[in-house]
């Protein structure tokens, strides 16, 4: 007797047809880890990224209709973002400082993404740490901004005594939305680099985690280029 054709008529238990499909269910799922040659964190975190792109775009977009459409004379970034060093206004010192630092750590990033491909977990982390310490320092310098600005100028989200009162509004919406990035990618790098640092992905031997951190730490990065081009030297 055909042993194939006695099994498929045979009676199937209906327990073990719902164990078995749950099962392959999650086993479809779980195997399936890339796409398009991608894996699916990479994946992810590129769509991510596009939809943030849409979101600053937005945002940018609208800060330089209202600065070409307000008929208020517009606070001249020169001035307002000067520091006050050695008797003098040196302007936009604290932004050429803050831009450097946040552009460098892009250099830091890009070499801890080059040792964990290296299977060098110590320097990778210690490199994310470095990264993750220039996003504080940057965030701090922010925090100064602001605090300069609301305590000493008098900006104010809904106006400010040096000209059009949509300059606060668009302020500190573009530059707390981007500075809300910086901290979270700190929070990131920081958790990345301990776990590295622990050894948690030596058995799995897959140190991508930390190519897709860099992505969006790069991303944070490119995103400042244009905010500082377009609301500090504009």
């Amino acid at each position: 007797m055909n042993h194939t054709a006695t099994a498929a008529a045979a009676p199937l238990n209906p327990q073990a047809i719902a164990a078995t499909g749950w099962r392959g269910l999650v086993a479809d799922w779980s195997s399936d880890r890339q796409a398009f040659h991608v894996s699916w964190g990479k994946a992810m975190m590129w769509i991510f990224l596009l939809s943030d792109t849409f979101v600053f775009s937005c945002f940018l977009t609208g800060y330089m209709t209202v600065r070409v459409s307000t008929t208020v004379p517009w606070p001249n970034p020169s001035e307002v973002f000067a520091l006050h060093v050695g008797g003098a206004d040196i302007p936009l010192l604290l932004i050429a400082i803050m831009t450097f630092v946040l552009i460098s750590s892009s250099g830091t990033m890009a070499m801890a993404v080059n040792f964990a491909y290296r299977r060098d977990r110590v320097n990778a982390a210690t490199l994310m740490l470095v990264t993750a310490t220039c996003g504080e320092l940057f965030v701090g310098m922010q925090a100064f901004e602001w605090s300069k600005l609301i305590l000493e100028e008098g900006v104010r989200p809904w106006g400010n005594p040096m000209g059009a009162a949509q300059f606060g509004s668009a302020f500190f919406m573009i530059t707390g939305f981007h500075g809300l990035h910086v901290s979270a990618g700190v929070v990131f790098l920081f958790t990345v680099a301990f776990k590295l640092m622990r050894g948690d992905y030596d058995k799995s031997g897959n140190y991508q985690i930390v190519e897709i951190a860099g992505l969006y730490w790069h991303f944070v990065d490119l995103v400042w280029v244009f905010i500082f081009a377009l609301f500090y030297l504009w």
